[in-house]
């Protein structure tokens, strides 16, 4: 039986200093979480804003770049994986927020956050259930926390081949587990998470390939020429 869609949400707020926020990357094994926050500007609306994982790659990159351009502010928070380890993937994500508001060029007056809780923050906020499909700032920072961790995994697969992180973006896929046994757990690797730590104790470490350094140019032989007596 499909689920009845949620209604239209309604803010409190309705001046233009809002910021909505949105987080990616909670569930993979490996790499930051993302968050970012967005403050949209009223008079430069963006059509087809919605939640990011219903875009196309294409259309998602188009629209980041449209929220670039067109937002009043925007800012990207985030909690690198040594981070998570220390201090578990809620909290973490929770702080991750807090640095995307705190980054945001314009203080906003009011922040709405997807999901059902809100970080422990002085900003006025609430929480949106399915924020990124009801709200249009939180669609906008949903965007921008995609594409940016997506980047950042197309990055990593160059540093660690044969992961596949370019096309799983992390996650404990099938692909992404038989990596993980083969290879071994890369040091941007989440080693609180279960299957982590398990390849860790069975397996070890991935060894990453330094590229050796460039062998320096020989050095142009210099003459002094004030030894010679001018003969002419």
């Amino acid at each position: 039986m499909p689920k009845k869609p949620l209604p239209p949400f309604e803010c409190r707020y309705t001046g233009s200093l809002l910021a909505g926020v949105d987080e990616v990357g909670r569930g993979p094994l490996i790499g930051a979480v993302v968050t970012a926050a967005v403050i949209l500007d009223p008079d430069r609306p963006i059509a087809g804003l919605a939640d990011s994982k219903k875009l196309t790659d294409k259309r998602r990159s188009a629209l980041y770049g449209e929220i670039l351009e067109h937002a009043k502010a925007w800012s990207i928070g985030r909690c690198e994986a040594h981070e998570i380890d220390e201090l578990n993937i809620y909290q973490a994500t929770m702080l991750a927020m807090e640095r995307a508001v705190s980054g945001l060029a314009i203080a906003p007056e009011y922040v709405l956050v997807d999901g059902n809780r809100c970080p422990k923050w002085h900003w006025p906020s609430e929480p949106v259930v399915k924020g990124d499909s009801r709200v249009e700032a939180i669609s906008a920072a949903s965007i921008i926390a995609k594409v940016t961790r997506d980047r950042e995994m197309e990055a990593l697969e160059t540093r660690f081949p044969g992961f596949g992180l370019a096309q799983h973006k992390g996650y404990p896929t099938p692909i992404h587990l038989e990596a993980l046994r083969r290879l071994g757990a890369t040091s941007e690797h989440r080693r609180s998470f279960r299957p982590v730590q398990e390849v860790i104790e069975q397996v070890g470490f991935y060894r990453e390939k330094v590229a050796p350094e460039p062998k320096p140019e020989p050095e142009q032989l210099q003459y002094r020429t004030d030894l010679f007596e001018d003969i002419d």
